[in-house]
């Protein structure tokens, strides 16, 4: 059994990087506000996990899952806020 959940480790990691690479500049930052989503259910399944777990390694490594998911969510939020703020017109009069 651990065979088979080390090839699915692998093969997500092999096709997570070719998918990433392939993705052009442009749509980076609107799959990235997408993703936040996804991140989201992450934390909540990370939260579940780490309130099930009864081993002391067990209870690390999903509290480290929620601060990743968490970075990963507020680092979304903070890109896609700077994105919009380069697309929203100048206030100020030019005299």
């Amino acid at each position: 059994m651990e065979l088979i959940h080390i090839t699915i480790l692998i093969l997500a990691l092999f096709i997570g990087y070719e998918i990433i690479t392939k993705v052009p500049p442009t749509l980076h930052t609107p799959l990235m506000s997408g993703s936040n989503a996804i991140s989201g259910i992450a934390i909540i399944g990370a939260i579940i996990i780490a309130s099930n777990v009864s081993e002391l390694l067990g209870g690390i490594l999903a509290m480290i899952a929620v601060i990743f998911a968490t970075t990963n969510v507020v680092g979304g939020f903070l890109v896609t806020d700077r994105m919009l703020k380069m697309f929203k017109k100048n206030r100020k009069n030019k005299n």
